[in-house]
């Protein structure tokens, strides 16, 4: 794939030194490494290795990529390896998409407080979803659930929400019998809306009585119990925004649609168009209109641009990803198997192993082939951190091939 023509990089390469000087004080360390890694990613900095076709010999250099989490370069391996983890686990049954995203108001106070509240969130979301399903009234059954977490609105604006991913239908609460939803329907939003907005809320309350939430600047009121009392009250009235999709084609269209969402990042390298004096100029949605008018295109300070990107620094070690339900890690395996018993659906086959390996004698090799040729390429080389390899790149030769049978 070729190099976009600006990334995320080349804008903090250029303007990253004079944005932390700045605002010395009022970033974090998460944000500041962050930064380190994206600027750093696939440079000379973090070191890498030469390879060379077994064909025609060309050789070129790859530099190591910082796998940082929110680096728009670093999510494809990290995403085809989870994907296909997630391949194993589907079930011949139709998946339905839900949304749960947080009022404005309290994603104003999330940005302060954020490994409490998106756990929150996480949480209140997952229970409203197997608490409804477990109701007799509406489905009788556990379920799985897996949720994604993103922080953003296209525009990169802070908009906190769960894109959700469930199978429409559950184990039956005795366990004898699979329970599927009706056609087309999956929960009835309304009910979900109602029950999502009472337990986050019950719970953002309990946070703040045992002293979890941290609040500064004009919200530094909010730490008086009465004060966010007031702020609370409002809340509890308007109705918080649930969106359920209508189910997904099969399987492998749930895997499309997690491999877009699952290890995205604040935004991509594609969406980049132009850095210049007026600033950063990328494409976004305007999700409130329809059609052609919904795409558009925004320009921003430089610094504001990496202002909001900053924004969706996660916590350290905060998990983005969650298993609820059947699917909850400790018993996701087992309640896998009993789904499939219960569907008459066979145990998927297991996968060979990679044949890829090299032996102990044998340079290894990389699963890309020669862009040229199309032969196999093989590492000569490996070079650590601000060395420079001893190989240089070459441009290919005709290749020549003895026969020694």
């Amino acid at each position: 794939m070729s190099r976009p023509l600006l990334e995320v990089a080349d804008i903090f390469r250029a303007f990253g030194t004079a944005w932390r000087r700045a605002n010395a004080g009022h970033v974090s360390l998460g944000q500041l490494k962050v930064m380190s890694a994206i600027e750093n990613c696939r440079t000379a900095a973090l070191g890498g290795h030469v390879e060379r076709c077994e064909d025609c010999a060309r050789t070129r250099i790859a530099y190591n990529s910082c796998r940082n989490r929110h680096c728009p370069k670093c999510q494809g391996a990290a995403a085809k390896q989870w994907l296909a983890e997630r391949e194993a686990e589907l079930l011949p049954v139709p998946y339905y998409h839900v949304v749960f995203t947080l009022p404005a108001a309290i994603a104003d106070i999330a940005y302060q407080n954020k490994a409490v509240i998106y756990d929150i969130l996480f949480k209140a979301s997952a229970e409203t979803l197997t608490t409804i399903a477990a109701d007799r009234k509406h489905l009788g059954a556990r379920i799985g659930v897996t949720s994604v977490l993103h922080t953003w609105g296209s525009a990169l604006t802070h908009h906190p929400h769960v894109h959700i991913i469930v199978p429409g239908g559950g184990i039956a609460l005795d366990g004898k019998r699979w329970v599927s939803c009706r056609p087309g329907f999956f929960l009835p939003v309304r009910v979900l809306s109602r029950l999502f907005r009472r337990l986050f809320l019950e719970k953002l309350v309990a946070a703040h009585q045992a002293g979890r939430l941290q609040f500064f600047g004009h919200h530094g009121h909010l730490t008086d119990s009465n004060a966010f009392a007031s702020f609370m009250a409002p809340l509890r009235q308007i109705e918080w925004v649930v969106y359920a999709k209508r189910p997904f084609g099969g399987p492998q269209a749930v895997l499309a649609y997690l491999s877009r969402y699952t290890h995205r990042v604040a935004i991509s390298n594609s969406r980049l168009i132009a850095l210049d004096n007026n600033g950063v100029t990328f494409k976004w949605k305007n999700y409130r209109l329809e059609g052609r008018e919904r795409f558009k295109r925004m320009t921003l300070d430089t610094h504001e641009f990496i202002r909001r990107f900053l924004i969706h620094v996660l916590p350290r070690g905060f998990h983005r990803i969650r298993h609820y339900g059947l699917f909850a890690s400790g018993s996701r395996s087992e309640n896998i198997a009993r789904a499939r018993e219960l569907l008459a659906m066979p145990a998927p086959e297991n996968k060979p192993a990679d044949v890829g390996a090299a032996s102990e004698n044998e340079p290894p090799t990389l699963p890309h082939l020669c862009p040229c040729c199309g032969g196999r390429m093989i590492i000569i080389e490996t070079f650590k951190r601000g060395s420079a390899p001893r190989y240089r790149p070459s441009t290919p030769t005709a290749a020549i091939r003895i026969d020694t049978s």
